[in-house]
């Protein structure tokens, strides 16, 4: 699975102020990621906004960045729910033939045990015709998939290939590089400490930042991946602030106010998130005039 070695994007959703979709500044966005040297790009993952999507919506999204993309880097399908059947039916019905793998939430608001999580997984894999990236991020899910949860599946399943790593917890990335299976990735779901993952023996990282310098930012990854610390240190700390920013109010908020001042979307988000506030907005304005 080397095509997800290095640095994936989560795409946001450009919205017009009316908040419809913005296809053609989504059109930008894909385009923009593609010639500054990202290595795959996330389709409705949570910075998408999918759940404030239609499903017609979702469909039309999935569309246009496959035409816009024309093979040109794979593509990961964000594909998670709490209700375990509604992924199933759609892993079962939807074509999922332009997509080179799934990115699946571990459930959340529901709080299961971890077996209840490993039997999620389990009847994913089983229905699923791609691969799986799992994506632990228990800020937003309640609930923490543990390392003993996700090596049990990775194990369990050939088809489960990685876990999105968003816990913030060293020691448990470092428990799973350290007792995973041969060629099971560990992905970062967390930029700030993407490239300490990748130098620790990570795959790299599923960036949000990353859509706003792509190219620095895939540089710094890949030059983590080939053990160049000091040189990959140095666009860590030119580029640190922008992610402390984008966070400050929450995501894709950040994200859009910083693609906004690069002209490629407007920095519109459906509720119940808010825009960034003017504070923000001017603060992101400055670092991208200095940077």
């Amino acid at each position: 699975m080397l095509k997800f070695r290095g640095t994936g994007v989560a795409l946001v959703t450009p919205f017009k102020v009316d908040k419809s979709v913005d296809y053609i500044a989504l059109e930008r966005l894909v385009n923009f990621q593609i010639e500054n040297g990202i290595k795959y790009l996330v389709v409705l993952g949570t910075t998408g906004e999918p759940a404030t999507l239609s499903k017609e919506e979702q469909l039309k999204v999935q569309q246009k960045i496959t035409s816009i993309n024309a093979g040109r880097l794979p593509l990961v399908l964000g594909l998670g729910s709490n209700n375990t059947m509604a992924v199933v039916e759609s892993l079962k019905t939807e074509d999922l033939s332009a997509y080179d793998a799934i990115l699946s939430v571990s459930p959340y608001y529901n709080k299961p045990t971890q077996e209840g999580i490993y039997q999620h997984f389990k009847a994913i894999s089983e229905a699923s015709p791609l691969p799986i990236i799992l994506y632990n991020v228990p800020g937003r899910t309640a609930q923490n998939m543990e390392p003993k949860t996700v090596l049990r599946l990775a194990n369990d399943f050939e088809n489960i290939i990685a876990v999105k790593e968003a816990a913030g917890d060293v020691q448990q990335t470092l428990e799973l590089l350290n007792k995973r299976p041969k060629d099971f990735m560990v992905i970062s779901g967390d930029d700030m400490i993407a490239l300490p993952m990748t130098l620790a023996g990570g795959s790299g990282v599923i960036s949000v930042i990353g859509q706003g310098l792509p190219a620095d930012f895939s540089k710094m990854i890949q030059l983590g991946l080939e053990g160049k610390e000091s040189q990959a240190y140095e666009l860590q700390h030119k580029m640190e602030e922008s992610i402390d920013l984008i966070f400050e109010e929450g995501n894709p908020a950040g994200i859009k106010s910083f693609l906004k001042e690069l002209n490629i979307c407007d920095d519109e988000v459906r509720l119940p998130l808010v825009k960034a506030t003017d504070g923000l907005q001017q603060k992101i304005s400055n670092f991208i005039r200095k940077y």
